[in-house]
This record gives C-alpha cells, sequence and structure tokens, in this order.
C-alpha cells in the first residue's frame, strides 16, 4: 500500500502528459508481473508412469496400450484445463503457476459398453510449489469393470430362441451363447437381461466396481422345459491381474524386463548396479549435454532415451553407453536412423553422469518393442 500512496502523491505533483508518461512505463514493466515487478511465482510439473509395465492379463485379447497413447487432462483448482492431449505430445517439463492441479490419465476414451476394452488410469491431485519441481508418478491399474458369461448346455436346451443383453445407465450390450469375450462398463449396476417369445426379464444385477471383474456361469434346472428354473451362479474372483504398486515405484525396480524402471525412475535411482530400464531412443549426444534429436545423428557411440518418443529437452533424458560390439551395431541411430521413436528395455548399470547426466553403461542385454 506504501507504493500506491507515493505513486498518487507523484501524480498530484506532475503534470498530466508526464503522469500519462509514467504510468503507461509502469504498464510495460509490470507486464506478465506483480506490481512491484516481480515474475509470477511459477513452478513445473514431471509426469512420469510407475510399474504400468508390470500389468499382466488373463483371458482377454489385445496388447497393454502403450503409455505414449495415454489421453492425459491437467486441470487447475478451479477446473480450468492447463493440458488436455495425449502423454506423448505433452511437454517433457510442464510449467504452470503455484497451486493445486488435478493430473489424470486413461489409456482410451470410454463413452459407453464395449468387449474386451479395459481402461486403465490414474488421478492425482498435485501440489506445485513455487520454483520447485513437482514430481508426478502415476500407477495405473484397471478403472471399468467388467462381465464374462459362462453359458451352460442345460440353458441352451432350455432357451434355444433365447437371447441374453447385458445393460447399464450408459448403454447395453448383446450377447450371444457362444460369448467368450469380456463386457466392460463404467463402474455401476449392471444387469443380466433373458429375452424369450414371452419378453425380457432381468435374471441378474449387480452394482459392479472399479477393477471388479465377475464371471457369471448360467444354466437351467429343468433342461427342455422351458420357462423352467435358471441358476445364476457368480464367480467374484478376478480374470484380470492386478499388480499393486505404491507411489514411489512399488515392483518397477528394474530387477528383470517385466519389473524395467521407466526413465523418469532411472534419473533418480543412479548409481544402481545390473538393472533393466525401458524407455524411447530420441537421439545421440554430440557432446556433454548436447544432444541431436533428429537425424542426421553425430555418434554411434551412445543414445539417448527419454519417457516419451517426442522429448526434445535434455533433462527428462538418460543416456546410454554402446559399446563396440553387437548392442552398438543393432541400436545405434547412426546406421539405424529408423529406430528413433522405438521402445527399447536395456539391462546394463546406473552411472550418475555420462554425457553430464545420469545414464545407463555396460550394456548386457536389450529388447527393442
Amino acid at each position: 500500500m506504501e507504493f500506491f500512496r507515493r505513486l498518487n502523491a507523484l501524480r498530484a505533483l506532475l503534470p498530466a502528459f508526464i503522469r500519462s508518461c509514467i504510468i503507461i512505463q509502469l504498464s510495460v514493466l509490470c507486464s506478465g508481473c506483480d506490481f512491484f515487478g516481480v515474475p509470477l511465482p511459477e513452478g513445473s510439473m514431471l509426469i512420469r508412469f510407475s510399474g504400468y509395465e508390470a500389468l499382466t492379463t488373463k483371458g482377454d485379447s489385445g496388447a497393454i496400450p502403450d503409455t505414449s497413447d495415454f489421453l492425459l487432462h491437467i486441470s487447475d483448482s478451479e477446473g480450468r484445463p492447463v493440458y488436455v492431449g495425449t502423454f506423448g505430445d505433452s511437454p517433457d517439463e510442464i510449467f504452470v503457476e503455484a497451486g493445486t492441479y488435478l493430473v489424470s490419465v486413461r489409456s482410451a476414451a470410454f463413452e459407453k459398453p464395449a468387449w474386451n476394452t479395459p481402461i486403465y488410469g490414474d488421478d492425482r491431485c498435485v501440489e506445485v510449489l513455487s520454483g520447485e519441481r513437482t514430481d508426478v508418478c502415476l500407477v495405473c491399474s484397471l478403472v471399468n469393470s467388467g462381465i464374462r458369461l459362462c453359458i451352460e448346455d442345460s440353458f441352451v436346451s432350455a432357451y434355444p430362441d433365447g437371447s441374453l443383453e447385458l445393460s447399464s445407465a450408459r448403454g447395453s450390450l448383446e450377447a450371444g451363447y457362444d460369448e467368450a469375450r469380456t463386457a466392460y462398463f463404467e463402474p455401476g449396476v449392471v444387469s443380466l437381461l433373458l429375452g424369450t417369445r414371452s419378453g425380457k426379464k432381468s435374471l441378474f444385477s449387480k452394482n459392479l466396481e472399479a477393477r471388479q471383474i465377475v464371471r457369471i456361469n448360467l444354466s437351467s434346472s429343468s433342461g427342455a422345459h422351458l420357462g423352467g428354473g435358471v441358476s445364476v451362479v457368480v464367480d467374484t474372483s478376478a480374470i484380470w491381474e492386478d499388480i499393486e504398486v505404491d507411489a514411489d515405484g512399488g515392483s518397477a525396480d528394474g530387477s528383470s524386463i517385466d519389473n524395467a524402471m521407466d526413465v523418469g525412475k532411472a534419473l533418480l535411482s543412479a548409481p544402481a548396479k545390473d538393472v533393466w530400464v525401458y524407455g524411447y531412443i530420441v537421439g545421440s549426444f554430440k557432446s556433454t549435454s548436447k544432444i541431436v534429436f533428429e537425424s542426421p545423428f553425430p555418434s554411434a557411440t551412445n543414445l539417448a532415451i527419454s519417457g516419451r518418443p517426442s522429448a526434445t529437452d535434455v533433462s527428462s533424458c538418460l543416456s546410454v553407453e554402446l559399446k563396440k560390439g553387437g548392442t552398438r551395431d543393432a541400436l545405434n541411430l547412426v546406421d539405424n536412423p529408423e529406430l528413433k521413436g522405438r521402445k527399447v528395455f536395456l539391462r546394463g548399470d546406473l552411472a550418475e553422469s555420462y554425457y553430464g547426466i545420469p545414464g545407463l553403461k555396460d550394456i548386457t542385454g536389450f529388447e527393442l518393442r
């Protein structure tokens, strides 16, 4: 307030023209800052995934989605979007004003029930402090729920012309008697309906929770007698196997290729001996802390890998030593520029510094995916 009192006293002593010039100059100086000329407080978020590669499936077709294709949504405490897009297209480091933010990821959009469509995701409330980088570790697990039908011969005999429908508030799916897929729904009440010539009737309803998958065994106690009793046995054991991972890294300790660390965790874990790390090949080093991200690449003796294929920030990268031999022949970008953007799993020793940043040296194994 003292600042404004002095400014008002000055305004009273000066001609209008000079006062206008001072006000214009103050406006220019204060653009993008507070009225003392100090930049607005700003922090940043570094987003990474932990343990996601360890997830396995039982019974469902389709590969685990790549985290680069995950849908990322960041909003402030008022619900205003800060970033909406894929994780792979997001900046390596997201700069925001100090405050509280909601970070959400989903492996895909899920608007209505669908077959064999498990959705993975996580939601984190993050506090960003002024002048500090906040490490946001996303631990993804199944966020929708599912039902699998098992139709016994006695039910088919009793209702040869019947039809089955799985119904929820968001939509429904028709199921044949030979259906072997899993039906996925948003958490909530799901009903199994039987359609016959006389109409539809509900055989079963259950309030499904996130990550819950049930098997429904349908049979008929009256054989071929239409209208006889229907037996519904619900097996609530999960068909999907989820591996629990804590927010600090959990099972992604690098002990095996299935528990490989991501680049974000590897950067914080050096030094470490004989660990698996995975990331995307993004370039090679020209000199200390200088990465070339586009062809032609300057060196066959090293790589830079990152948590996303679009990375262009050295601070989000891990350096990789390529000693002379089969590993260098297979992975170097000078001879294999088409590997830019490929996901690679590497086994070696984490060093605190290689080309000016943490790095992976003495590679003893690798796998391209």
